[in-house]
């Protein structure tokens, strides 16, 4: 095991990692379009990036979703398939979250794909009303206040 982090993305480099990983699980992983996957929104959102040494094995980002109360939005939460069950999720989410507070927010809400549901729930996460698809696939809102 190389070091092992989990760093807010800064630079170019970092960006394509974080975007590659994306495409690996949503795209070719998920049968996501390419087009539905980039969906114009990453300029206006905060990016992180799971290391494992120089290996990008996970990716999320967040970006403000509503003022009353401050909430922030939780998106592209993506780890390689390989490297799931090693705790990178979570750890992305702490990060996410830390960040989020940090930045004045009160709340993080997500659309998390049902088979992650519970994942969530033990990180504090609540699911809100029917799940519905996004992309063909099956999705609950949640919501976890900071």
């Amino acid at each position: 095991m190389g070091q092992e982090s989990v760093e807010r993305v800064t630079e170019e480099a970092g960006m394509e990692a974080a975007i590659d990983v994306r495409h690996r699980v949503f795209v070719e992983g998920q049968g996501v379009p390419e087009a539905r996957e980039l969906d114009g929104r990453d300029d206006e959102a905060t990016h992180f990036l799971a290391r494992d040494g120089d290996t990008a094995v996970g990716t999320a980002r967040l970006r403000g979703y509503e003022a009353d109360p401050p909430t922030a939005k939780a998106e592209r939460v993506a780890v390689l398939e390989a490297r799931r069950g090693e705790g990178w999720g979570a750890r992305l989410m702490a990060a996410v979250e830390r960040h989020a507070r940090d930045q004045g927010y009160e709340r993080v809400r997500l659309h998390a794909q049902v088979p992650v549901v519970e994942f969530y729930e033990r990180l504090g996460y609540e699911a809100h009303g029917e799940t519905f698809e996004d992309a063909g696939i099956p999705h609950r809102e949640m919501t976890k206040p900071l």
